[in-house]
């Protein structure tokens, strides 16, 4: 019997060996692609592991390479996680059928429905605000009112405009086709064309220089981009303004994560996921990229809250990818380039 027992216990103990050897890191190691650079990640990353024990492994690309990458590798891929911006790039995530619906109560009472997907395959993490900037020299805030005014000819040889190539343009027209319908978005967009004080210009942050200097007196961007550069220069002739709040709302679109649909630990991956929507990681998400936290619970980083508070669109963010293709076409129609 005693022969038995020492037989049975020690194959028990090669059998657990051998797993252990097989799968050395799955059980505590998350790994992750993400579209947001290292420094924006790392801390968050850092934090989990602290609180865990689970350590995180990340690749970081652009978001055309890691969904690229993500579809080449299929059931091969190492990923548990995709990290990205702009609720557009998640939708297309879940389209090509990358991630996976994740069910958590956690996850449901962190993020607000408006930001996160239908079917629970994303979630917001961070929220953009994509919001008017005008000369506090050449504007009074009194002119000033919603997207669609600035389609106005008062605004003629006054606006600025990041190129149409980038998603987050792309992202506020698909959401107002879906508020006001395709004939009017694009007539408010070829109300914007025939406004532009110069051709498209390559980002946001030349957009704001663009309107500091005086060449133009108003511009849309993600205001992050506005406070990078107040930070630089606080005396800049610049300020916030927060359109449509007597109608629709701020136009907002999120950074975000799904986990991956061939994930080896999704266990592990969705304890991040729910880490990162909670008190802890919140501030640390949001205030790296002076962004709004996505958990409603969190209070705004100080300089960001100086901006002043907005009431967001509250429809849901699928429409910003549902209505992308839709949105480039009627752009390109607008000879929004």
């Amino acid at each position: 019997m005693l022969r038995f027992n020492l037989n049975y216990f020690f194959c028990k103990a090669f059998f657990l060996l051998s797993l252990l050897i097989a799968y050395p890191v799955h059980a505590a190691e998350v790994v992750v692609y993400s579209a947001r650079i290292e420094q924006l990640i790392k801390p968050m990353f850092d934090a989990f592991t602290k609180e865990t024990g689970i350590k995180v492994k990340y690749t970081t690309d652009n978001e055309g390479a890691l969904l690229a990458r993500l579809e080449a590798e299929g059931k091969n891929t190492p990923a548990d996680m995709l990290i990205t911006a702009d609720a557009g790039n998640l939708w297309a995530a879940a389209q090509a059928k990358l991630l996976k619906p994740v069910k958590s109560e956690v996850l449901e009472n962190n993020i607000p429905a408006h930001l996160r997907d239908p079917q629970n395959e994303w979630f917001g993490l961070s929220i953009r605000a994509r919001t008017l900037i005008y000369n506090t020299q050449k504007v009074k805030p009194s002119e000033l009112s919603t997207y669609e005014d600035l389609a106005d000819p008062k605004w003629n040889k006054r606006l600025c405009l990041r190129s149409s190539k980038k998603v987050y343009n792309q992202s506020l027209v698909a959401m107002m086709i879906a508020e006001h319908g395709e004939a009017e978005a694009e007539k408010i967009v070829k109300g914007w064309v025939a406004n532009l004080a110069t051709d498209p210009l390559s980002d946001d942050t030349r957009a704001l220089e663009f309107v500091a200097s005086g060449k133009c007196d108003v511009t849309l961007v993600n205001t992050y981009y506005y406070g990078r550069l107040m930070k630089k220069d606080p005396d800049l002739p610049l300020a916030v303004f927060w359109p449509n709040q007597n109608s629709g709302g701020v136009h907002v679109n999120i950074s975000g994560a799904g986990v991956t649909r061939y994930s080896r630990n999704e266990h592990a991956a969705v304890r991040l996921l729910e880490f990162l929507s909670s008190d802890k990681a919140q501030n640390l998400f949001a205030d790296v990229n002076m962004e709004y936290p996505v958990n409603p619970k969190i209070e705004v980083d100080p300089f960001v809250a100086a901006w002043g508070s907005f009431k967001q669109n509250p429809m849901n963010l699928v429409k910003a990818g549902e209505l992308q293709t839709t949105a480039v076409k009627l752009m390109d129609r607008a000879g929004y380039r």
